[in-house]
């Protein structure tokens, strides 16, 4: 008996790693959605962590934090990259980082989008914080860096380029269209001939809020897919007819996908322009990308960044993270 029972633990543990190590489908643009290899459609409801460079410095870079996004119904995470944590933990390391969440969002049947979170002026390089400084080269490199690294990983299924486009109003300096396509255009080259096989994702200007100019003049690349940040404030009440011009008539014709939403009362910590809202707003926002099968992600799995979504490390949820728990615990995937 005892001869015969070892076999059977290597057997068991055998099959539980390739349990463990299958990988997830490749998600692909099939005109407007986003489909698996099999040819189905997939909708994104997902959640945005903190930079993994803070969360590691506190202790909760691990898979328990990722096994309570998977319990509270998200099939996609997103890892906000900041270009000042990747300067100050260093390439190597900061990579080690994100080798461990793709494992584990992977092991969980969890999609990662990885997003270069910088905010401002790419083609002046001014921005709006320190915290978002980088360079055209650098931003060239990290995808370069992120495609030759992760290309083949199905996991993998998005690179959002640039987090939030915008002049700030001028202050730093003027960008058109046809530049910010431009450099789009470059990355997405230089992602594809480094073998990078996740899905571009393309913001709009005004924060990531404006993609009107894509219905005249959309990318000349195809398998890319586009993004919004439609915080409630952008626009005032009601907001469906708004949001229907400014950039959900995208959806008609490309995969769109929200990768940041979510809310803050005025009394919560963190509150600011444009998060300042209530529960309305949680209904519109769902309600018209659930009739329009648009994904979206909620910002941000933290107990510090505004507008959070739990209060503490017991994951206790906030006001918004109580709306958008149930909400996202109501899919059936």
């Amino acid at each position: 008996m005892k001869f015969n029972t070892l076999p059977t633990l290597v057997l068991l543990f055998l099959f539980g790693s390739l349990v463990a190590q299958n990988p997830l489908d490749l998600i692909q643009v099939k005109d407007n959605d986003f489909i698996t290899e099999n040819g189905e459609t997939i909708i994104f409801r997902g959640l945005d962590t903190s930079d993994p460079d803070k969360l590691e410095a506190e202790g909760h870079w691990d898979k328990s934090y990722f096994e309570q996004m998977k319990a509270w119904g998200a099939n996609l995470v997103r890892f906000p990259v900041h270009p000042r944590a990747w300067n100050k933990r260093g390439k190597e390391n900061y990579l080690k980082l994100l080798d461990d969440g793709i494992k584990w969002a992977g092991e969980l049947g969890m999609y990662v989008i990885i997003d270069w979170h910088s905010i401002g002026n790419l083609k002046t390089e001014m921005y709006q914080s320190d915290m978002y400084d980088t360079t055209q080269k650098q931003t060239f490199d990290f995808w370069r860096t992120i495609a030759q690294r992760y290309g083949d990983n199905t996991t993998v299924a998005f690179y959002e380029l640039f987090n939030e486009p915008t002049t700030y109003n001028n202050q730093l300096g003027t960008i058109s269209w046809d530049c910010w396509k431009d450099l789009n255009t470059e990355m997405i080259t230089i992602v594809r001939a480094n073998g990078g096989k996740g899905i571009p994702l393309v913001a709009g200007f005004n924060w990531a809020y404006d993609l009107t100019p894509v219905k005249e003049d959309p990318l000349e690349v195809e398998g890319i897919a586009y993004v919004s940040h439609p915080y409630p404030q952008k626009r005032p009440k009601p907001w469906k007819e708004q949001w229907e011009k400014d950039w959900g008539f995208v959806k008609d014709k490309y995969p769109l996908i929200l990768t940041e939403i979510g809310f803050s009362g005025p009394e919560d910590p963190g509150a600011h322009v444009p998060v300042i809202s209530d529960e309305s707003y949680g209904d519109a926002i769902t309600q018209y990308c659930d009739e329009n099968e648009i994904s979206y992600m909620i910002w941000v799995f933290d107990n510090q960044w505004a507008p959070r979504l739990f209060e503490d490390w017991n994951y206790s949820p906030s006001r918004h993270g109580k709306y958008f728990k149930k909400k996202l615990q109501s899919y059936a995937y």
